[in-house]
């Protein structure tokens, strides 16, 4: 694992589905403005399936373009107001001293950690534009002075790549485009390689997968809070079993292996697709 493959896979998932989203785009402007868009494939579907007589799987297409453009608008909604919903309560659970005090530790002028008072383990990275470390009262209890700095070792590798807002895109894109299952994933193989990735942060800074090890047990074992639907990034919730393998084992290079059949159908649906839009422009 590496972060060049995370890198890859993010900017792959970008491409694959952003080319789609404009076709549908355009699609939908020649919908509204009565336009004929020459050079959009969904446009060339549309009239190709009326041409062979297929009227009625024209309004498929209509269907598929705009439901899909509805579900990920729904998607973004709801996220949006999960995350507003979730800084709400965090503003009421917020312990401004400790907020304040850990901000000063780290001088960290962007102020970028948030303590709560709430007695469960929480250690998250959320936020898209703007993100936040969160940890709780809870997890400062259970854990050690270097098991809890190997987790904001962890978590700050997640705030620096801005990880909550690339999870949430990959996130949309797999469900979006689900005729894609390469795009599914991407979005799953990227969480394993990230959190792989903040743990080996939190090695190389203490030199030890000790602390690292220690804290992700431990949390494990007190067990991880109810599911929160907002895209952010968890020390104990992801790829557990690979964590534990490469901190037991560091210097193993464990591959993660491309899946040949979703590979393969990927390409032939994304094909198609370029294919009408090549006979689009001849």
């Amino acid at each position: 694992m590496s972060k060049r493959q995370s890198k890859s896979m993010f900017t792959l998932s970008i491409l694959i589905s952003g080319s789609i989203f404009v076709q549908m785009g355009l699609y939908l402007i020649s919908l509204i403005s009565g336009s004929n868009l020459r050079f959009n494939i969904f446009e060339v579907c549309h009239n190709t399936l009326k041409l062979i007589g297929l009227t009625s799987l024209t309004y498929a297409v209509d269907i598929l373009v705009i439901g899909t453009f509805l579900f990920a608008l729904w998607k973004i909604s709801t996220q949006i107001i999960q995350t507003v919903k979730m800084r709400r309560r965090l503003q009421q659970y917020s312990c401004e001293s400790l907020t304040k005090e850990f901000n000063d530790q780290f001088k960290n002028r962007k102020k970028e950690f948030i303590i709560i008072s709430y007695p469960v383990p929480v250690a998250i990275t959320m936020g898209f534009i703007s993100p936040k470390i969160v940890l709780s009262t809870g997890l400062l209890n259970l854990l050690s002075e270097e098991e809890l700095e190997a987790v904001i070792y962890h978590e700050t590798y997640h705030l620096n790549n801005h990880d909550p807002l690339k999870i949430f895109l990959l996130s949309i894109n797999s469900v979006t485009l689900p005729y894609i299952p390469i795009l599914k994933w991407f979005n799953e193989k990227y969480r394993v390689i990230q959190e792989v990735m903040a743990d080996e942060l939190a090695i190389e800074k203490q030199e030890t997968a000790l602390h690292i090890g220690s804290a992700l047990m431990k949390m494990l074992k007190v067990g991880k809070l109810e599911t929160k639907s907002f895209a952010y990034a968890s020390f104990a919730e992801t790829s557990v079993n690979y964590r534990i393998e490469h901190i037991l084992n560091p210097l193993k290079n464990t591959h993660i292996k491309v899946p040949v059949i979703i590979t393969m159908w990927s390409i032939l649906v994304f094909s198609l697709i370029s294919i009408f839009f090549i006979y689009a422009l001849a």
